[in-house]
C-alpha cells in the first residue's frame, strides 16, 4: 500500500511539473546539456587530439603521438571524451583508396577510449577540395562547386562507417565536416542534407554532429538547415572571439603583421594601439580586427554564442562547442582570464565544449617539434578548464601525460 502511495505521489508531483517545464521550454530556459539522445552518446568536457591524423606537419610521429597512454592520462585528469580530427591525405591515398594503416591508429585509439571509458567524436576536419584556412594559405575550396568533390566526399564517410560501425553508437560520434566555408548557407545545407542521407542509409542510430556555415560560428547558425526528426543530432559550435587575442601572432593568420599589445578583459585594442599598429592598407589585417576595438568580457561571450545557443534551444538539441582556445603568445594573466569566462559561459548554459587541444600551440601539454617531445602539463590551464571550484578558485588534478 505504501509503494502504491508513494507510486501515485510521484505522478502527482511529475504532472504537475509538465506545465512548468513546458513554459520553461517555450521560454528558452531549458539547457542544452539537459538534453540525451537515444543513442546514449553523453559528453561534456573534451579535448581535440590535433596534429596527428589531421594537420600532420611531419613533426608528430603517428606510432607515439597519441597512445593509450594519453588517452588513459586524459580521462584521470577529469576529460569524458575526444574529439579526434581526421583529414583525407593522412588516411587517404591520392586515388582515394583509405589506407589500412592510419585507419588502423584510428581504430586502436576508438578501442582505448572504450576500455578506458572515454567517448570519441571522429571530426573529418579537411578534404583534399576544402580546407577551413584555404583563403589565408594560398588554396581554393572546390566541394562546394564540384559535383566530382561531392561525391568524393560521400565516399569518404562511406569507407568511415565501413571500419567504425561496428562501434557502439554510445561510443563514437562522426561530426560531419570541420569549418564549412561555402560562399552560400544553402551550399552547405545541402551538403549536409546529402551526407545525413547517405549516414542514415549505413547507420541510422549513430549520433551526427553538424555545424554552422563559414567556420561554425553562431551568427550563422540562424542559416543552418538541420534535419528534421532526428534526435541524434548534436549542433557545433566554434568560438575563437575575440580573434585577434586568441590567435595573437599566429603565423598562419594576418595577425601576424600586428606587432601591438592586445587585452582581455576590456578592448581587445585600444584605440591608440589601433592607430599606431594597424596598416590601414593591410585590409586582411583590418577586416579581421574589426571587433578589436570592442570590449570582451564574460558577458560578450555569452551573446556572441546567443544564435548557436537559440538554435538548439529550439531544435531542443545538444550544443557542443567543439573547438576553442588561446594562444599563450598572450599576458599569461589575461589568458587565464579568457579561458575562465569561457568555460563559466559554457557551464552556465549547458554546452559540453572540447578546447583545441592536447598538444601543440594551444595545448595543455607544450610541445616542442623539434625534439618531438611534450613538455609537463600546464596544470594552471588545466585546473581552469576542469577543476574550477564554486569560489573561483581551482582544484588540484593529477596524472601524468606520456610525454
Amino acid at each position: 500500500m505504501k509503494s502504491i502511495t508513494l507510486w501515485f505521489a510521484c505522478l502527482v508531483v511529475v504532472v504537475a511539473a509538465l506545465p512548468r517545464v513546458r513554459a520553461a521550454e517555450k521560454a528558452g530556459a531549458v539547457d542544452p546539456s539537459s538534453i540525451s539522445n537515444p543513442a546514449g552518446f553523453e559528453i561534456r568536457r573534451g579535448v581535440n587530439l590535433s596534429h596527428w591524423l589531421s594537420q600532420n606537419f611531419g613533426w608528430s610521429p603517428r606510432d607515439t603521438f597519441i597512445t593509450e597512454k594519453d588517452l588513459r592520462y586524459l580521462k584521470s585528469i577529469g576529460y569524458d571524451h575526444v574529439r579526434i580530427p581526421i583529414d583525407e591525405k593522412e588516411l587517404w591515398t591520392e586515388d582515394g583508396k583509405p589506407s589500412a594503416e592510419a585507419f588502423a591508429y584510428l581504430t586502436k585509439a576508438i578501442e582505448a577510449c572504450q576500455a578506458i571509458g572515454l567517448r570519441a567524436v571522429v571530426d573529418l576536419h579537411t578534404v583534399r577540395a576544402h580546407h577551413f584556412n584555404a583563403a589565408n594559405e594560398g588554396g581554393k575550396n572546390t566541394l562546394f562547386t564540384n559535383p566530382k568533390a561531392q561525391e568524393t566526399f560521400l565516399k569518404l564517410w562511406t569507407d568511415i562507417s565501413s571500419y567504425l560501425k561496428k562501434y557502439p553508437e554510445s561510443l563514437l560520434a562522426y561530426e560531419i565536416m570541420n569549418e564549412p566555408v561555402a560562399d552560400e548557407a544553402q551550399q552547405w545545407n545541402a551538403l549536409v542534407a546529402r551526407a545525413f542521407t547517405t549516414l542514415r542509409a549505413l547507420e541510422p542510430n549513430r549520433v551526427l554532429v553538424i555545424g554552422s556555415n563559414r567556420w561554425q560560428t553562431a551568427e550563422n547558425f540562424p542559416a543552418l538547415e538541420v534535419p528534421a526528426g532526428d534526435s541524434n543530432i548534436i549542433l557545433s559550435v566554434h568560438t575563437y572571439e575575440p580573434l585577434p587575442f586568441t590567435h595573437y601572432k599566429a603565423a598562419w593568420m594576418p595577425s601576424k603583421d600586428y606587432s601591438g599589445p592586445v587585452h582581455y578583459p576590456g578592448v581587445t585594442i585600444t584605440p591608440e594601439d589601433y592607430d599606431r599598429f594597424v596598416d590601414q592598407k593591410n585590409q586582411a589585417l583590418v577586416g579581421l580586427f574589426w571587433r578589436a576595438r570592442q570590449s570582451f568580457d564574460k558577458q560578450k561571450l555569452a551573446e556572441i554564442l546567443r544564435p548557436a545557443i537559440e538554435k538548439a534551444r529550439q531544435l531542443h538539441l545538444q550544443l557542443y562547442c567543439s573547438e576553442f582556445g588561446c594562444l599563450p603568445t598572450v599576458p599569461r594573466k589575461d589568458r587565464l582570464a579568457y579561458y575562465r569566462d569561457i568555460i563559466a559561459v559554457f557551464e552556465e548554459n549547458g554546452l559540453a565544449w572540447a578546447n583545441w587541444e592536447y598538444k601543440a600551440d594551444f595545448g595543455i601539454l607544450p610541445y616542442d617539434t623539434v625534439k618531438q617531445q611534450a613538455g609537463p602539463p600546464d596544470q594552471e590551464l588545466i585546473d581552469v578548464l576542469l577543476h574550477p571550484s564554486a569560489d573561483g578558485k581551482n582544484e588540484k588534478s593529477s596524472g601524468e601525460p606520456h610525454r
